[in-house]
């Protein structure tokens, strides 16, 4: 049996670093009906006692890449090509390689391409909604029904309660979450009810204060602001959910609005707000929780309509160009998927294979 032939070693192309692509010329015994049953590679560097087989491999193949090694260590291959009845033909070593991390990574040229052109489209409608142009927002269902729920509470003579979740400041939807209550303070500014916002992170009490505040100035009613109604209650979960819970059953708001993170104490608070007959909307990112607010909420945000909402109530245009965008590029994906569909369904697969990410 004949040895595989011109080892060759080299840096793989574009990656990160740590590893080797060995190639080889495939034995001339490995043929159809030829002996050999297949291949076994070996490694050996400076560091490393001896030759150490690092993959064994189906005859056919001329190519592995070695993802074991150490960067700028000097590695030398060999490949043995195995018969049916254990015979083995040896190569000649391959010259020495050795690895080092590479500024571009080539093979991430698609994750790149698409990243531009998200980019490309967010700026794009930025640019439109900051020169005022009209950029089409659909109506949220849940979100009209809080001035609903505010003018029942406005007839009943009885305050809204507003919890922004219980993660801290730094949290993403606590951040969305000032924008909605910005809006909702707006609101019972002109209408005069009284706003309880509960908070359960102490760095929260600031911003919800001050968002609170900024909100009656906007509608012009700055003299109602009561900083009493902003309340830090307690770091501690169940802590929080009981105090909020003790605020729904003796102060009896008239409408609760539960706007950002929230976890387990979800139904806690949705089911005690329902059993004194609030109005309830509610709207959160963590899907885990959505289905616990859809059954006891009258009206529920769900998920990327959540941060939706404070797009279409602040017409901020970072915030519209950000939903614009990303509604422009779900639909680039999803014509991406028919036409790759399409292709493979043809026997075409190149397009499909371009996406892969290696």
């Amino acid at each position: 049996m004949r040895p595989p032939t011109n080892v060759v070693a080299k840096d793989t192309p574009g990656d990160a670093g740590r590893s080797i692509t060995a190639t080889w010329n495939k034995s001339s015994d490995d043929i159809e009906g030829g002996i050999v049953s297949h291949y076994k590679v070996f490694r050996q560097s400076a560091v490393e006692k001896g030759w150490k087989e690092i993959a064994e491999v189906p005859k056919g193949l001329q190519s592995i890449e070695d993802t074991s090694v150490a960067d700028g260590v000097k590695y030398y291959y060999r490949v043995s090509a195995v018969d049916n009845a254990g015979g083995v033909a040896e190569s000649f070593p391959s010259p020495a390689a050795s690895s080092e991390g590479n500024w571009f990574n080539t093979r991430r040229i698609n994750v790149l391409s698409m990243l531009i052109l998200f980019f490309l489209l967010v700026i794009l409608f930025m640019e439109r909604a900051k020169r005022g142009l009209s950029l089409f927002v659909r109506k949220i269902a849940g979100f009209q029904a809080i001035e609903e729920a505010i003018g029942r509470a406005t007839e009943m003579g009885r305050p809204v309660l507003y919890v922004p979740g219980i993660d801290d400041a730094n949290n993403i939807q606590t951040i969305y979450s000032m924008v909605i209550l910005n809006n909702v303070a707006k609101m019972v500014a002109k209408y005069e009810t009284p706003l309880i916002v509960p908070v359960c992170r102490a760095f929260v009490l600031p911003l919800a204060e001050e968002t609170v505040r900024q909100g009656y100035l906007d509608a012009g009613r700055p003299d109602a602001y009561n900083a009493d109604n902003i309340r830090y209650l307690s770091d501690e979960q169940f802590a929080f959910t009981a105090a909020v819970d003790g605020i729904m059953l003796r102060e009896r708001p008239a409408a609760n609005l539960f706007f950002g993170s929230f976890f387990a104490e979800s139904l806690i608070l949705a089911e005690t707000g329902a059993s004194t007959g609030a109005i309830q909307v509610a709207g959160t990112a963590n899907i885990h929780q959505l289905p616990f607010f859809v059954v006891a909420c009258d009206y529920t945000l769900i998920g990327e309509e959540f941060f939706a909402a404070t797009a279409y109530l602040s017409k901020e245009p970072k915030l519209i160009g950000t939903l614009k965008g990303s509604d422009w590029m779900k639909l680039f994906i999803i014509i991406l998927l028919v036409i790759g569909s399409a292709f493979e369904t043809i026997g075409i697969h190149s397009f499909s294979t371009w996406f892969i990410v290696q």
